[in-house]
């Protein structure tokens, strides 16, 4: 790095730190302190911008006809040059500290489509600088950040946050909400859920589990503003651009990646249900230093008193790698489930089972039939997950945002759970999420709870 830029970044880490601490005063004198119903147009800076998700989040929202993405950011300085095709007007930098340093009063609100690990940080800094924020799920990476989140998306209420869980616009989601809110299936007893693939399938999205050696980035590509907060260590085959949700330090596994698309009905329907206080996880895994566990059966418990619930606790069983619960046990009679990935609601009157995007099927005395005939549903209208954010955060009346962070975090943390406990195999982790402490377990608390963040990539606390 040359020495003027070096001056630069550590000129901007100044400034922007400053600037969070102080309550952003520097940002709120512009177009992003006014009111939602005072903007006529949303002015977007896409932080990761095309990725494996970030692409199409940017170009989602700039199908918006009051949306413009004005500011691009990403450390793939190829992935910055591709998608500036798009928007040639945009601001382009590869830093998100030199976007809100030097270029805050041209947007109103940011796209975080970044590995797990910076998520974190950066949607801190973007919520201290009264930016709108679109968080890709798993929204943090560390079971401390949950709190951090949370308390920095309390701290700005009139912001608008949405998690990138767009399947709810499936009628076949919202239909299963509606069944479980309505106590049709009779009291909820445990609740299944299954991920299809493993942290270690290989392909396009995962690394096979096996660490190479130490290799150069690839061109145009700044490693060191990709580690964020972590802890510097080189880089490696498998590692980033896609593959890095295997790897322990950066991402979250097939678990941690889906937990938001396949627990959101359970939350949205029972708010009751708020944070576990026992996670389990098995797995033949054992050397978790760099990748995410395999084969993984996680039980979480949940403290419930409702009368929705069948007992004064609920268990969610999670599975990964292929494995699924043994149909007759959870009161399904012979077929082939709908997929892979599956979300589960075992009741005292019957079995509720959703694939990501439909079907819905409801099972009762070992027959199925179809969710969507059940009586009293509605009529889902179609509609735009990511134009809802837009629409809301325009200060436009819209009933279709569906997981800000205070839920979406909700949906976050037994994914975070169950991956991470895989480090301690089989045993019992008693949890305290207002704490952020396992009170059972010393070890545990050291080394899953928190990191320790590099200067200058701290996320901000509120």
């Amino acid at each position: 790095m040359d020495t003027s830029r070096r001056r630069f970044l550590q000129q901007t880490v100044t400034l922007a730190g400053a600037a969070a601490v102080a309550g952003c005063s520097r940002f709120t004198s512009g177009p992003a302190a006014q009111s939602a119903s005072s903007l006529s147009k949303l002015r977007v800076l896409s932080i990761g911008v095309i990725g494996t998700i970030g692409g199409h989040d940017r170009k989602s929202i700039a199908a918006h006809p009051q949306a413009e993405i004005v500011g691009l950011c990403d450390v793939d300085a190829n992935a910055l040059a591709e998608s500036a095709k798009d928007h040639p007007s945009a601001f382009t930098c590869a830093d998100y500290r030199e976007a809100f340093a030097t270029h805050a009063d041209k947007f109103d609100a940011v796209i975080v489509a970044t590995p797990d690990h910076s998520h974190c940080t950066i949607m801190t800094a973007a919520l201290a600088a009264n930016k709108h924020v679109y968080g890709q799920k798993p929204l943090v990476q560390q079971l401390e950040e949950l709190d951090l989140l949370e308390r920095a998306a309390k701290a700005k209420p009139h912001l608008v946050t949405q998690t990138g869980a767009q399947r709810i616009e499936h009628a076949a989601r919202r239909a299963a909400v509606d069944i479980l809110k309505s106590g049709g299936l009779g009291k909820v007893v445990e609740v299944h859920v299954t991920y299809g693939g493993g942290a270690l399938g290989g392909g396009f999205y995962f690394a096979d589990g096996k660490l190479g050696d130490p290799v150069q980035p690839p061109a145009g590509f700044d490693y060191n503003l990709w580690l964020c907060g972590n802890a510097e260590e080189p880089c490696r085959p498998q590692m980033v651009q896609r593959q890095w949700r295997s790897w322990f330090n950066y991402g979250g596994g097939q678990i941690a990646d889906w937990v938001v698309h396949t627990t959101d009905v359970l939350f949205y329907a029972f708010p009751e249900l708020q944070s576990p206080t026992q996670v389990c996880t098995r797995t033949p895994s054992r050397d978790l230093r760099y990748f995410h566990a395999d084969k993984v059966l996680s039980t979480l418990t949940y403290p419930v008193n409702s009368d929705k619930f069948a007992g004064s606790t609920c268990n969610f069983y999670f599975y990964d790698s292929g494995m699924m619960p043994e149909r007759a046990n959870i009161g399904l009679g012979e077929g082939k489930w709908p997929s892979g990935i599956c979300t589960i609601v075992v009741c005292e009157g019957g079995t509720l089972v959703l694939a990501p995007e439909g079907p819905l099927e409801v099972w009762r005395e070992g027959k199925m039939i179809d969710g969507m005939t059940w009586p009293g549903l509605p009529k889902y209208e179609s509609f735009n997950h990511w134009h809802a954010w837009v629409d809301k955060a325009l200060g436009k009346d819209t009933p279709h945002l569906w997981m800000p962070f205070t839920i979406g975090l909700r949906c976050t943390e037994p994914g975070l759970l169950a991956v991470k406990a895989a480090k301690f195999p089989g045993q019992v982790l008693n949890w305290d999420r207002r704490r952020l402490e396992f009170t059972n377990h010393a070890e545990a608390n050291k080394t899953l709870v928190r990191r320790a963040y590099r200067k200058g990539f701290e996320p901000v606390r509120m």
